[in-house]
């Protein structure tokens, strides 16, 4: 476990990255020589051939590597379970459905326990979306607002900023019709660090990716500012982008 309430947005990881920068970048993030990390595939409907990829891509990894399925549940204890972990690895899929699912078997209240004793909380597109109070969502079809998260974050996020089409317009203009509350839009490649509910640290794999503030500025048009990123696996200064 971290010593505080951390979460960590990616916008890449072992299921679409050609390299393993931004899962190192968590699992140093833990503090731990062979921390413990929990992959929750719901959002997928606990696709086989996902929780496979994660063990294929974690399992030769300096750490404890498990996960956890909802939909062939076999963990009667989920409280004691995900506390145990170290690193909670949320996959991406439908963001909506994975809510549903987690609010029925209860885990919603186990993650917000875990967040609060330290246990880092990360993940990709669903698994990012999550945490905040709301998103721009592709749950029911094209990206739409959704505000039905857990609450950990403040404000909304968009996943895929830069390369999905649909997803950099929608959210603006989400934010700007007050359809969304102001937030967080984080580019494939890049990861931020939240802690006490705070960025703390962007990075990314990728030059030119990064996280985006987005906000309704004080004469009501948003604004986009990008974050300065450190540039991972790479010996260059710290980057504006």
């Amino acid at each position: 476990m971290t010593t505080a309430p951390t979460i960590a947005l990616l916008g890449g990881g072992f299921s679409d990255d050609p390299d393993t920068l931004l899962d190192d970048y968590v699992l140093a993030a833990t503090g731990r020589a062979r921390p413990r990390v929990c992959f929750v595939p719901t959002a997928s409907g606990d696709a086989p051939g996902y929780i496979e990829k994660f063990h294929a891509a974690f399992g030769a990894r300096d750490c404890e590597a498990s996960h956890l399925e909802l939909f062939r549940r076999s963990v009667s204890d989920l409280r004691a379970f995900v506390l145990a972990q170290d690193v909670v690895y949320v996959g991406g899929g439908n963001t909506a459905n994975m809510l549903a699912v987690w609010r029925l078997h209860g885990l919603d209240a186990v993650l917000r326990e875990a967040y609060r004793a330290g246990v880092l909380l990360c993940g990709i597109s669903a698994g990012a979306c999550c945490w905040f109070q709301s998103a721009l969502s592709d749950s029911f079809g094209p990206p739409a607002p959704l505000a039905d998260g857990l609450g950990l974050l403040p404000g909304s996020l968009c996943p895929h900023y830069d390369s999905e089409p649909r997803r950099r317009p929608g959210y603006l203009t989400a934010v700007n019709d007050r359809a969304l509350p102001g937030g967080w839009a984080v580019d494939d490649g890049a990861a931020g660090l939240f802690t006490h509910g705070r960025l703390t640290e962007v990075v990314t794999r990728t030059p030119g990716a990064t996280l985006h503030r987005v906000r309704r500025g004080e004469d009501g048009s948003v604004e986009e500012l990008p974050q300065t990123a450190r540039v991972l696996g790479s010996s260059a200064a710290d980057v504006s982008v």
